[in-house]
């Protein structure tokens, strides 16, 4: 998630502090990915020193207001106008516990793959309620986005959607694939087991005795 271009996209519609970049992002995103003060000014800081925005004076309570440069502005379009790479792939700590699963003695993969499949199908439902909720327009969390911020809301949702039935058909797969590699390593020891039996009893050598 990019923090940095979604506060510069705020602050492409005018001056803004702190608070108000906190409270419009979460707004427009449903609060799915919230932020807190300290993230904001910490990126503030960076966009700053980047030349990509620039203090715009304070109010009477003492707000620090930021607003984009045109060096800003043109990140921020640069930022709309390319793809999001696919190149290096976000870590999905989901797939990498299941990596580890898979190679650690004792764990129980199934009964791992399970619980996350139970889980995703829950949030799943959550997340299909709340679409159903946005469509009959209905108020979203944080509702302070501003025009165009219920459609930004339902676009999140159903991204959020998608990406969690791409997830559990992933895991379905998963269960699939684990019931298979049992089934070969099954078949792989009753071979190994019949090999052994049909194998014949080894001689044995010892001394011959001598008659006297």
């Amino acid at each position: 998630m990019s923090i940095r271009h979604g506060l510069l996209a705020l602050l492409d519609q005018g001056p803004r502090y702190g608070y108000q970049l906190r409270t419009e992002f979460e707004a427009r995103t449903g609060a799915t990915w919230p932020l807190n003060v300290g993230q904001v000014y910490t990126t503030l800081a960076r966009l700053e020193r980047d030349g990509l925005v620039v203090p715009a004076g304070e109010d009477e309570e003492g707000h620090q207001f930021y607003a984009a440069t045109d060096a800003g502005r043109a990140e921020l379009r640069s930022w709309f106008d390319t793809p999001v790479p696919r190149t290096n792939p976000p870590r999905d700590e989901l797939a990498i516990k299941l990596a580890m699963a898979v190679t650690v003695p004792g764990v129980d993969v199934p009964a791992v793959v399970q619980g996350q499949r139970r889980h995703s199908i829950k949030a799943l439902q959550d997340y299909t309620r709340l679409k159903a909720r946005a469509l009959a327009g209905e108020a979203r969390p944080g509702d302070a986005g501003g025009p165009g911020s219920d459609l930004a809301w339902l676009l999140v949702l159903e991204q959020l959607i998608f990406q969690t039935e791409a997830e559990v058909r992933w895991l379905d797969h998963c269960e699939t694939r684990l019931a298979q590699q049992a089934e070969i390593a099954r078949a792989r020891a009753a071979e190994a087991a019949q090999d052994t039996a049909g194998a014949p009893a080894p001689t044995r050598f010892g001394r011959r005795r001598t008659k006297a």
